[in-house]
């Protein structure tokens, strides 16, 4: 009998130490209470090169933390493989679904479907707007969001 591949699904934003990561924890906690984390591989990767070797920001740490939501990631920059390796790459804003095409469109044998995670909000918010410039609030805003697409995403998946 064949082995199952797991579907994979990478999250994206500019830095990759706020609302990336926070989307990596929410989803991998969904398929771990699900489950069905054997069926997934999951990983979170910046467009920038800004916060590469940088843990994610301490404010969605806590957030994470108040909420039970284990959270271990060191940020890194999207790769010419990720683009070839993951089915989905669910990225945050309009800036980062231009920088993943432009980069997307170098890459030969590119497989992956490059998406807003929002476009899976069942609220129709389709960006998940940068808090790192904001306070406590905007983290829990950004974490709320992820939990709806993600759940949204994963629903659509199986």
């Amino acid at each position: 009998m064949a082995e199952r591949v797991p579907k994979s699904v990478l999250f994206v934003c500019l830095g990759n130490i706020c609302r990336s990561p926070i989307a990596e924890a929410v989803f991998r906690k969904l398929v771990t209470d699900q489950n069905v984390s054997d069926a997934w591989r999951i990983d979170s990767a910046a467009t920038s090169t800004y916060e590469i070797g940088n843990p994610p920001d301490y404010r969605g740490q806590s957030c994470m933390k108040k909420h039970g939501v284990p959270m271990s990631h060191v940020a890194r920059q999207v790769t010419k493989e990720d683009f070839a390796t993951f089915d989905y790459i669910l990225c945050m804003d309009e800036s980062n679904l231009r920088d993943l095409t432009r980069k997307s469109n170098q890459v030969k044998n590119s497989k992956a479907k490059i998406e807003l995670l929002g476009s899976y909000d069942p609220e129709k918010r389709l960006i998940i707007e940068d808090p790192y410039y904001g306070n406590d609030s905007d983290f829990e805003t950004v974490y709320q969001q992820c939990v709806r697409c993600c759940r949204a995403f994963l629903e659509q998946t199986r």
